[in-house]
C-alpha cells in the first residue's frame, strides 16, 4: 500500500520522470520530513529543486539529479523492511544504475 498525501495532479507520471534520467548512477534517499530535507538540500548545499511536494522531490546537485522519497510514500517497497525498526537514519537509501544492462551484470 502506497501512501501518498499530495492532493493534485503528480508533477509527471513516475516512469516518465525515470526515464528522463540520465544514463549512471541515481541516489534516491527516503525521509522523514520532506520540507525540512529540501530545504536543507537548497539552503545549504546550493541544489536546485526540480520539484517537490510532500511525498517526493527531484534535486539536482552538481549536474546530478537526485530523489527523495517520504518514508510514507515507500511502504509497499521492500525497502521498508530494512528501514522499519532503524534507530539512526542512513540506511534509506537506493543507488540505482541507469542504462546498465542486468543481464551480463549478473553473469
Amino acid at each position: 500500500m502506497m501512501v501518498m498525501k499530495r492532493t493534485g495532479t503528480p508533477w509527471m507520471k513516475a516512469e516518465d520522470f525515470g526515464r528522463s534520467l540520465p544514463l549512471g548512477l541515481g541516489v534516491n534517499l527516503l525521509v522523514t520530513d520532506m520540507a525540512a530535507m529540501e530545504a536543507f538540500c537548497r539552503d545549504v548545499l546550493g541544489a536546485r529543486i526540480i520539484y517537490a511536494d510532500e511525498d517526493f522531490a527531484a534535486i539536482e546537485l552538481l549536474s546530478s539529479v537526485f530523489m527523495l522519497h517520504a518514508d510514507h510514500s515507500y511502504l509497499d517497497n521492500p525497502m521498508t523492511g530494512v528501514t522499519s525498526g532503524a534507530e539512526t537514519r542512513g540506511a534509506g537509501i537506493e543507488l540505482r544504475l541507469y542504462g546498465a544492462d542486468p543481464d551480463p551484470i549478473e553473469k
